[in-house]
Order: C-alpha cells, then structure tokens, then sequence
C-alpha cells in the first residue's frame, strides 16, 4: 500500500532505528500502549504483544483492514486522532496503568495533537513521538535560544521534554524532506502553580508574537503586575524561563 499524501504519510522502514525506539520505549507486560498512526504496522510489530493492551489509531481506512489481519487481538479505531473521543479512549485513570502513547506522527498534525494531548496527561505515563527535527528541538528548546517559544513554554509547564534519537529521511518511505527526531515526553506531576490556564496563553502569545520586544511593550495590553510576580519589564520573552511565565499569568489583569 502507497503512502498518501493527505494522510502525511511517511512510513518507518530502517529496522535499525525500530529497534533504538524499541530500546528508548522499554515495554513492560503490565503496559496500555496507544499508538497513532500505525501505518502498516512496522513498529507495532515489535511492541504487540509485549504489553496487557495495545490500541491503535489510524485514520486510513484502507489500512484497518491490513491491521486487522496481521494483528488479530489489536484493537484498532479508524478515526481522526484530532477528533476522536479521548476520554472514551482512555478511560478512567482509575481503569489501570497510565497511558504510554508512541506514534510515527504526521508532520501536518503534530502541534495540534501534542497541545491537544497536554490536555490529558493524568492518564499518561509518558510519550515517545517521531516527528519533524525542527518540531521536536522546539519542544526541547531551552530559554535563551531561538528553539525558545510558545509550544516549548506549554509543553515544557506540563512535561519533562527530551529529543533522544535522530532519525534521518532514508528510514522513510517514501522519504520525508526534512529530518526527524524522536521526543521523549514525560507528564510532570508537579509543577508551579497556574491560577488560570487561559492567561498562560494569552501572556505566551503575547509575549512571542512581539519576541524582539521588551516585555514592557510585548505584554503592555495585558497590563501585569511586574512587582508581583517578581520580574523586570526590561527582559525579553526568549530570556524566561517556564516558571517565570507562569508567574507574570499569576499577575495579569486580564
């Protein structure tokens, strides 16, 4: 089956880089996987049946059918990952082990799907996504460099965030333009308190739309209580860190 272009599709085929993610993955026998995007099944071949349940969503439909047959105890969902209902999915965190999700994600739905994703993490133990390089250094990124944003902000106040393997375009067919990565996630299960998770939002917007800006100008509408929340007008948004964001969002008028 030929890749289609809608769907994203790139599918992983250097058995060398399944294993290393197999190795980074490490499943256990007691593990409920959820991965997207399995395409024709390369890495869930090595993750099936190593865990108590495996679900698979896939958005192709022609495909169901091919993992059907090949894995006959994988639960499949033809669905849209973007649309599907989470909290059917996956259930009560109460039902069993947390989450871990793995995916091959499509490079046109990956900031969506981890912003989306972030809104479910008290059933996630961690995260293992392929995607885009320029994406996964963005979600790595440190303040103070131009990695330094407002996805890296959001994902970094809900999740410890590393890129742990780099995967070039020959391990895709067909074979991607840019060059991947595979970012390891893993929910925080503490972290600065955030009064309201809107203001984040609007500060981080705020401040990286105007990110050459001082703060005193980026964040003027807003009107933050620089004293309060114990930081200089004068600084620019590259130079916060995760913490810092959180408390000018604590100490905004709006």
């Amino acid at each position: 089956m030929r890749a289609r272009k809608r769907f994203g599709q790139h599918f992983l085929v250097d058995q060398g880089v399944l294993h290393a993610i197999v190795r980074l993955i490490r499943p256990r026998p007691e593990d409920r996987l959820l991965e997207i995007g399995p395409g024709h099944g390369a890495l869930t071949e090595h993750l099936y049946g190593a865990c108590a349940r495996y679900v698979a969503v896939e958005i192709d439909r022609d495909l169901v059918p091919f993992l059907r047959a090949r894995f006959p105890d994988l639960e499949v969902v033809n669905d849209d990952i973007l649309r599907v209902d989470l909290d059917a999915l996956l259930g009560s965190p109460d039902d069993g082990p947390a989450w871990r999700l793995v995916g091959n994600l499509p490079y046109n739905i990956s900031t969506p799907l981890i912003v989306r994703l972030l809104g479910y993490l008290e059933h996630v133990e961690d995260m293992h996504f392929m995607l885009q390089r320029e994406l996964a250094a963005r979600l790595a990124g440190s303040p103070g460099t131009k990695a330094w944003g407002r996805i890296a902000v959001l994902t970094q106040f809900h999740c410890d965030v590393q890129m742990v393997l780099d995967v070039p375009p020959s391990s895709f067919d067909p074979p991607p333009k840019v060059d991947s990565a595979v970012v390891r996630m893993v929910p925080r299960r503490t972290h600065p308190a955030l009064n309201d998770p809107d203001a984040l939002d609007r500060v981080l917007r705020h401040a990286f739309a105007q990110r050459r800006k001082r703060l005193s100008n980026a964040l003027q509408s807003l009107d933050p209580d620089w004293t309060a929340a114990g930081i200089d007008p004068g600084r620019r948004a590259d130079d916060l860190s995760v913490d810092e964001f959180v408390a000018l969002a604590n100490h905004t008028a709006v």
